[in-house]
């Protein structure tokens, strides 16, 4: 869906979605790391986030935009882990998302991918991205997933 499309689907009072990847990556001390990407627009700190994709899945979307904005691959979630809100800054107006987001364990960064030199990527302990996301609803989301995620792990290791 484009910007255009997203305005007059909300001047109609319909819904609008996206979905999103929350990269990790397991420490081997343990506990995870979250990986950040910068908004092309407001240079802010989110998640790899897009447009729902004709013929896919809402996780393969999530892990294309991944791959995209982020340059990471890895194995996503076949279910979410959960939704946030936000309001999308377009030209003339702010529009209401919902986004639907997908852990993403990364297995592979590359050094360059197609938006390498219009974002910032960065990984960060979940207090500092926690601290780094301006949205409210995705900073709980993480702080939810670091306590999914490093309990697995737990789990995983007989702890």
């Amino acid at each position: 869906m484009k910007k255009k499309k997203a305005k007059a689907q909300a001047k109609k009072g319909k819904q609008i979605r996206q979905v999103a990847a929350l990269p990790f990556r397991r420490r081997p001390e343990g506990g995870v790391e979250f990986l950040l990407v910068t908004s092309r627009e407001t240079g802010r700190f989110i998640v790899p986030k897009g447009w729902p994709m004709k013929g896919r899945s809402d996780a393969k979307a999530a892990a294309e935009e991944a791959e995209q904005e982020a340059g990471v691959t890895g194995r996503i979630g076949g279910r979410p882990i959960g939704h946030y809100r936000y309001w999308k800054r377009l030209k003339d107006a702010f529009v209401p998302i919902t986004v639907t987001v997908f852990a993403l364990e990364v297995e592979a960064e590359a050094e360059e991918f197609r938006e390498s030199t219009q974002r910032v990527r960065g990984w960060v302990e979940p207090d500092q991205a926690e601290f780094l996301i301006d949205e409210p609803d995705l900073g709980t989301l993480i702080r939810e997933a670091r306590k999914t995620l490093e309990g697995v792990r737990a789990e995983e290791s007989g702890g």
